[in-house]
């Protein structure tokens, strides 16, 4: 009977090289992706502050005042998010 976090359903024994494999490529997907949501979010803080202090056209202040909080929301969601998927990856049974 297969658990409901039970990915593989032979025994770890059974499994073979490429299957370990495909999990490591698993984590660093992972990695990867929170790379980039930090990214992301360090150039919308960066393209916000930069709005704000060298333009003086309201309109361009206002879309750096967006920028920054969205910068901030795009960061923490990717390090949830990241958390959240590691946790379950290092939680898969055999």
């Amino acid at each position: 009977m297969i658990q409901k976090n039970q990915v593989y359903t032979h025994n770890k024994d059974d499994l073979i090289l490429r299957d370990f494999l495909a999990a490591d490529r698993t984590l660093l997907a992972n990695e990867r992706t929170f790379l980039a949501y930090i990214r992301t979010s360090l150039s919308l803080i960066v393209a916000g502050a930069s709005f704000i202090k060298f333009f003086e056209l309201y309109l361009i202040e206002i879309i750096g005042y967006v920028l920054i909080p969205f910068g901030f929301i795009i960061g923490i969601f990717g390090i949830f998010r990241f958390i959240q998927v590691r946790y379950k990856l290092r939680h898969i049974t055999y």
